[in-house]
């Protein structure tokens, strides 16, 4: 009898607070004050019966106590924000202002009842009475919080459970358990630190494990995400941490930059997921400031193939620079459309004065009647030349266009920039120029030699021309990054070209920061090389990417696992690995991460042969004779590109 009565009790009342979270806003906030004021007047009675040495509720002077207590409290709470702060999520922050308030309304109960006085009030009620209060109410908004989130958002939840493992038992870490625990679905298992010292302590409950038992630490918990919460590690430390954890398939994920935490934003929703960024990026090398400025402080700067991965990516910085006018050059209506936006978007955030003038130009730099009209009405002082088709397999069977669209339009803005006197024009070149077997390798490599044989004739005063030469940019379109994640989310299969293929990657914006620096250093002529760190084997990106995802890798040894790796074979065109010399021998710059390459380059005469000859095969739309005079001037280019290089159909089953 009496069971069924507890247990019908509460029921009813776990219904009712689980209604209540459904109020209005003042149906909860006139909740909250009621119960306020029944706990001010059960701390007067407490704090009588604990100095008399008996139970003392129904005198006078108790009561009186507690009404002047509540009458000074409200208007203190009040005016400090009290009952402004979501019930459900009190915390310490919540406790530290409920304290203070506290302290400001004991002051004026210190002068009434202490040096005053009053007749059957002892004068350390004055203090007791508060204290009680104080505790009161942190207990009380504590059980409400437990009771609201913690209790019910588990109860509501429909899904499976995800058991998280925080590494990083700091502040940071104890401060985003924290917000874990207010989210349906998700427990925080433990946490993971390097500091053997705190192994085996604990943090509101969860243990602390060291990073070294994080195997067993898995197998034990069961845990099912990793959230690295580490603000101080360098980043590499952070990458090593990163390689550790892909040994296993687990969802690994991070908190946002610092800048986020400092503004206070540790919540379950500021998580992110791995970047491959995170774990082949490398520590930045501070920019000298000089370089950057040089050529686009004050000038009027063009950037063409402004839609493009590094052509916006150099846009936004360049902007940074405050140069007085920034011109955006794009065949790609939506392309440029959308970064006009978003460039727009930045330069509203600038002062007027500050505010460099913005020109978007659509424009196909390979029609010479385009480029005219282009500069009919401006002459930019530097050129950021990166418009191009760069897509190898699509060249390798688009050949003319290809050709007519990278070597022409690099022709046609090189030969507009002499005649209109632009001070700078530096080419984004790339690694697949580099003895090339395919048409768009080959076809970036001729612009890089008509743009050495222009600097030869330059006049002093002359257009100072430049190549900066580097390999993949990570995330780009069409590069393997994005690719690779698009299988995954969608289960597989991720396809990797050949098992033993290398490439080298650099992010976007380190990428661009480089080239601005590296266009800055010429004199004319020079084929700048940007340090891309060590070759990546694709095949070991791919997975890496599908470990960090918490998934497992199917093959014959695990034929239960999530996604399948399959080797389709080379594409029309492709190679093994990618260099960034042509020549053997390269100088070190003024900056670290740039190098001078020392080439050789064909003749005058002997160039523009051939790119009559290339044109010639253009205007007949003949592809064979078109490759046949590219080979004369790259001659690693193949006579006919195969079709897919046969490769057996391996995969990791």
């Amino acid at each position: 009898m009496f069971e069924r009565f507890f247990t019908d009790a509460s029921t009813q009342m776990i219904t009712f607070a689980a209604r209540m979270l459904f109020w209005p806003r003042w149906g909860k906030l006139l909740l909250v004050l009621v119960c306020d004021a029944i706990l001010g007047l059960v701390a007067s009675a407490m704090a009588f019966s604990i100095r008399l040495g008996e139970w003392s509720s129904d005198d006078w002077p108790v009561l009186r106590f507690g009404l002047t207590m509540l009458l000074l409290w409200f208007p203190i709470a009040f005016w400090r924000g009290i009952y402004s702060a979501i019930f459900r999520y009190a915390g310490r922050g919540v406790l530290i202002s409920l304290a203070v308030a506290v302290a400001m309304m004991t002051v004026p109960l210190i002068v009434i009842y202490m040096y005053v006085g009053y007749p059957g009030v002892p004068r350390t009620i004055a203090i007791l009475g508060p204290i009680l209060f104080l505790l009161l109410m942190g207990v009380a908004r504590i059980v409400g919080r437990y009771v609201l989130v913690d209790l019910f958002h588990s109860r509501d939840f429909v899904g499976r459970e995800r058991n998280v493992l925080i590494y990083g038992a700091g502040t940071t870490g104890q401060r985003l358990a924290a917000s874990l625990s207010s989210e349906g679905g998700l427990r925080v298992a433990g946490f993971l630190d390097d500091d053997r010292d705190k192994r085996g302590k604990r943090i509101d409950g969860a243990r602390i494990f060291h990073s070294d038992d994080i195997e067993s630490v898995l197998n034990q918990l069961g845990v099912t995400d990793i959230v690295l919460a580490m603000t101080q590690v360098g980043d590499e430390r952070r990458k090593q941490i990163i390689r550790n954890l892909a040994r296993f398939s687990i969802n690994v994920q991070m908190l946002p930059p610092v800048r986020d935490i400092l503004e206070g934003k540790i919540s379950a929703s500021a998580i992110r997921p791995i970047e491959v960024e995170d774990l082949l990026g490398r520590p930045p090398v501070a920019p000298d400031r000089e370089l950057l400025s040089r050529s686009v402080k004050g000038k009027h700067v063009m950037v063409t193939g402004a839609g493009g991965s590094i052509g916006s990516e150099l846009c936004r910085q360049i902007l940074r620079l405050a140069p007085h006018s920034l011109t955006l050059v794009e065949s790609s209506e939506f392309s440029l459309f959308r970064l006009q936006n978003e460039l727009e978007a930045i330069l509203d955030r600038l002062p007027d004065g500050i505010r460099p003038l913005l020109r978007a130009k659509l424009s196909n730099v390979a029609d010479a009647a385009a480029v005219e009209r282009l500069f009919a009405d401006e002459a930019p002082d530097t050129i950021y030349h990166a418009a191009a088709y760069k897509h190898v397999p699509l060249l390798e069977e688009n050949p003319l266009d290809g050709v007519a669209n990278n070597i022409r339009g690099t022709r046609n803005m090189a030969e507009m920039a002499v005649k209109k006197g632009v001070g700078r024009f530096i080419l984004i070149s790339t690694d697949k120029a580099v003895r090339p077997p395919n048409v768009m390798g080959a076809s970036k490599r001729v612009c890089e030699m008509l743009l050495q044989d222009m600097s030869r004739s330059r006049k002093p005063d002359g257009t100072i021309f430049s190549m900066v030469r580097f390999g993949n940019v990570l995330g780009s379109s069409g590069s393997v990054v994005p690719t690779f994640r698009q299988q995954i989310e969608r289960g597989g299969p991720v396809t990797v070209t050949h098992r033993d293929v290398t490439r080298y990657f650099m992010t976007i914006p380190e990428a661009a920061e480089l080239v601005i620096q590296a266009g800055s250093m010429a004199t004319g002529g020079e084929v700048f090389l940007l340090d891309m760190g060590e070759p990546v084997r694709i095949w070991d990106l791919a997975e890496t990417m599908v470990r960090l995802s918490g998934l497992t890798i199917r093959s014959s040894a695990n034929p239960g696992g999530s996604i399948e790796i399959v080797e389709r074979g080379l594409r029309k065109g492709e190679k093994l690995f990618e260099e960034l010399l042509v020549g053997e021998e390269s100088q070190p710059t003024a900056h670290p991460r740039i190098m001078q390459a020392r080439e050789e380059c064909v003749s005058h005469e002997c160039l523009y042969e051939y790119l009559t000859a290339i044109e010639a095969a253009i205007a007949a739309a003949d592809p064979r004779g078109c490759r046949a005079a590219l080979k004369r001037l790259v001659p690693t280019l193949h006579d006919q590109s195969p079709a897919t290089v046969p490769a057996p159909e391996h995969s990791t089953r």
